[in-house]
């Protein structure tokens, strides 16, 4: 939705640019937009204030290299596992990864449960959950909403 300038003119907001006065922002974001491929952005010739944006830039493009290879490996079909985010080749929920992972598991401790996956695959995990959150209501547990049949209770309709 947004275009790789203004996405590099929000993380340079996230670094600090926010910190400036408004009419200040706007020029700034104006030269990103007219000049995409610029290094530094300075207001004036010999401005105290120089932004460099190449180094952001490289790391926005190192940052969406790798959300387009969690893209290119993870796969929704609904004839999968109703839809659930897989890994391709795989029935593994990468929200299954990503929540391990969250609750501090390494990925050598992930790699022994689930040998179809590598360490690359284990370290997208999060990100994919992070930009691709799921929607919707979640799948529906029929179940859940039953209160567990005690066993005495069963033996009891079993004799009589």
């Amino acid at each position: 939705m947004l275009s790789r300038e203004q996405v590099l003119y929000l993380r340079l907001e996230a670094e600090g640019v926010r910190l400036l006065p408004i009419l200040t922002r706007r020029a700034i974001a104006k030269k990103i937009e007219s000049f995409p491929e610029v290094d530094f952005v300075s207001l004036t010739e010999g401005s105290a204030l120089v932004i460099e944006v190449k180094s952001v830039r490289k790391e926005l493009d190192e940052d969406l290299k790798r959300l387009e290879r969690a893209r290119n490996l993870i796969v929704c079909d609904p004839e999968i596992m109703r839809g659930t985010p897989v890994y391709r080749g795989t029935r593994i929920p990468v929200e299954l990864i990503a929540v391990m992972l969250a609750q501090g598991a390494n990925w050598e401790e992930i790699l022994e449960g689930y040998p179809a996956l590598d360490k690359e695959k284990v370290e997208l995990a999060a990100l994919y959950v992070q930009a691709f959150p799921r929607r919707g209501r979640p799948v529906p547990r029929p179940w859940a909403k039953r209160k567990p049949i005690l066993a005495t209770r069963h033996r009891r309709a079993l004799a009589e």
